[in-house]
């Protein structure tokens, strides 16, 4: 009988020692601020950005690159809104379909040939289903080809900085490994769209929307139906764009804002779509859960600053931008200070745009960043006639 127990207890011991441990994640992942990250994400890669900011939360490889599918067109729709800032396209424009735009397949709003919409009712058809044909055919519209337009979404790309990106297409549906981005590229090029065209929220927030066909072959309409189902199943998404192929898998750039704050979710890679949305949901869920947003719009007046041999004698400033500061602590928001560092007198010339001091913010006694303060007009050094002038003013009596 103790031979029959020894050898049970050798057993167990073989099993819970000797054999080979399942293979689980030995060191807990950390956020961009070393924090211990509660997060278990299935997708292979994803980032976590505040938008104001551009500050990254979270983030896992996200500069490897990947076949990002449809979400390449949020690019396309940033080249779009361009044109429309730079006065190339009006809403109401009118774009003709090509035959070449109407044969792209995938996800597509089947546009045909010669059929005409305006830019407003195409980008919504890109925005919120996702339209290869409608995504062509503003390409073929602005750059005369879709390689053309290609040509200047990798120029774009280039300016933003995104050193892990290569379109070969407007819409994603390629396949080819030369088309490529990251998780970290697709939230710059996100934050670029929404901060600076904050309006395109307005459309990749609609749920369903219908438009109309005119054709040869008569009038009918048509449903533009969300791909980014977060639209309606999470508090406060307004964006932006989901994508999927076989290559890509499943990927979204899912756009929240909450308390003021405006969270970016990008997911690459996803095995499916359920998980695609429940890697986003975590995400957000865990930014608005523990950042904290200060803002302060810097709208007080300065005093002017003293200005040595100048035809004036003071010098106008005023604060360069507005300060944000994102907190990602859990903790409560308090305690932030602020001083002004300016000079008491500064010698002319004295150039508009100049750098004159700063707004330095601090909290617990650490400086946490500071805004610059600029000179808001030019001061001329003062010459003879001006010295002269002011020696007469002194002498005469005034009336």
């Amino acid at each position: 009988m103790k031979r029959f127990l020894c050898g049970i207890c050798a057993f167990f011991l073989f099993l819970t020692v000797l054999w080979p441990a399942e293979s689980v994640r030995a060191d807990p992942e950390t956020d961009a601020q070393g924090q211990t990250a509660a997060l278990s994400l299935s997708s292979p890669s994803a980032l976590l950005m505040e938008a104001s900011t551009g500050q990254v939360i979270y983030e896992q490889n996200a500069d490897e690159q990947r076949s990002p599918a449809s979400i390449t067109k949020i690019m396309t729709l940033l080249l779009i809104f361009d044109e429309l800032e730079n006065g190339n396209l009006t809403m109401d424009e009118e774009v003709t379909t090509s035959a070449y735009a109407k044969s792209m397949g995938g996800s597509q709003v089947f546009l045909e040939e010669g059929e005409k919409q305006t830019v407003e009712t195409l980008i919504k058809c890109i925005v919120i289903a996702s339209g290869n044909d409608a995504a062509v055919a503003m390409a073929e519209h602005i750059a005369g080809t879709e390689s053309e337009f290609v040509a200047r979404m990798n120029e774009r790309a280039a300016g933003l900085g995104m050193e892990n990106t290569k379109f070969e297409d407007c819409c994603g549906l390629t396949d080819s490994a030369g088309h490529y981005t990251t998780a970290r590229d697709v939230a710059v090029v996100s934050r670029e769209l929404i901060e600076r065209y904050p309006k395109i929220l307005e459309y990749s927030s609609i749920w369903m929307e219908d438009i109309t066909h005119v054709t040869a072959q008569g009038t009918k309409p048509f449903t533009l139906t969300n791909t980014n189902k977060l639209i309606s199943s999470y508090d406060g998404c307004v964006g932006l764009k989901t994508g999927s192929t076989s290559v890509a898998k499943y990927c979204v750039s899912a756009v929240a804002q909450r308390d003021g704050i405006t969270l970016i979710a990008v997911v690459m890679g996803a095995p499916d779509h359920k998980v695609r949305f429940a890697d986003a949901t975590a995400m957000l869920n865990y930014g608005f859960g523990k950042c904290s947003l200060y803002v302060d719009e810097n709208k007080e007046a300065l005093e002017p600053v003293e200005v040595i041999q100048g035809k004036e004698k003071e010098a106008p400033v005023d604060f360069e931008n507005e300060f944000r500061y994102l907190d990602c602590s859990g903790q409560k928001l308090s305690g932030v200070e602020k001083y002004i560092e300016l000079p008491e007198e500064v010698r002319a010339p004295v150039r508009k745009g100049e750098t004159a001091g700063r707004a330095v913010y601090s909290r617990n006694g650490e400086e946490i960043g500071s805004v610059a303060i600029v000179y808001t007009a030019d001061v001329e050094e003062a010459d003879f006639i001006d010295y002269l002038e002011e020696a007469l003013t002194r002498l005469l009596p005034t009336a």
